[in-house]
């Protein structure tokens, strides 16, 4: 594991994860007492619900991502990659451990995003608190199956394609599972066509892993059923972006 750890070292010493940790535990508990829900005391823990995973994602998508297509491109042009290629490492090896270097900051964060959740805006009714906990771990659960594929992407297209490209491609991929396939949807409900049909079918469908309304309006957890079919959908979408990956990645410019 010792690309992990050079990977790891190096995200540790660049000190910008400082920024995102910061944000994800002070900003939930600052901007409400800063804006018009002070007027309201109700409206103070949904105001931080919004704020917590609100700032989870822009902190996901701009340094996760950006991190992890950094991190790609770094391996493949300063010969590193190819260093540990003559190591032993093979490039599937690679990676994993420049995969795992940068997801093992995302956890942390998406961990402390769903405790700011629980013990600073968690509804006071006993059966409301016991939901409470059980839809924010849903929520951390399928958080992180969104960003497990899509950062393993974003290093393969930046060490074959370049930084900007790996990360301009992921997050607009992101982006459009999220807002753009809804806006898809309630297109293809006004006029049927088959070719948009067959792209939004294929289309990557995270706006389902989005609970923030869900926590916003204390609608419950998600039922078993439904929360398991959501969490192998991702897990095929894993899947299938883990190939594309692999595909994609390279360790050396003349690969």
């Amino acid at each position: 594991m010792r690309l992990f750890r050079l990977t790891f070292a190096t995200i540790i010493q660049r000190k910008t994860w400082v920024i995102c940790a910061f944000a994800v535990v002070a900003l939930p508990l600052i901007l409400p007492l800063i804006s018009s829900a002070t007027e309201k005391p109700i409206l103070v823990q949904p105001a931080r619900i919004l704020a917590a995973w609100d700032t989870l994602w822009i902190c996901a998508l701009l340094w996760g991502l950006f991190t992890a297509a950094r991190e790609g491109e770094s391996n493949a042009t300063s010969g590193i990659g190819e260093y540990f290629l003559t190591a032993g490492v093979s490039a599937t090896r690679q990676l994993f451990e420049i995969w795992l270097a940068v997801f093992s900051f995302l956890v942390p964060l998406t961990c402390m995003t769903a405790l700011v959740c629980l013990f600073a805006a968690a509804p006071a009714d006993p059966v409301e608190h016991t939901m409470w906990w059980v839809l924010n771990a849903q929520y951390a659960v399928l958080f992180l199956l969104v960003f497990a594929p899509v950062l393993a992407l974003a290093i393969a297209l930046a060490s074959r394609f370049g930084g900007i490209t790996g990360f301009a491609v992921t997050i607009g991929l992101t982006l459009y599972g999220l807002y753009g396939v809804g806006y898809l949807d309630n297109l293809l409900k006004l006029e049927g066509n088959p070719v948009l049909r067959a792209f939004w079918v294929f289309s990557p469908q995270y706006r389902f892993a989005d609970l923030t309304q869900r926590l916003y309006c204390k609608s419950g957890a998600l039922p078993s059923e439904a929360f398991w079919t959501m969490t192998l959908y991702f897990v095929g979408i894993l899947a299938v972006y883990t190939g594309l990956s692999r595909l994609c990645f390279r360790i050396k410019l003349s690969s």
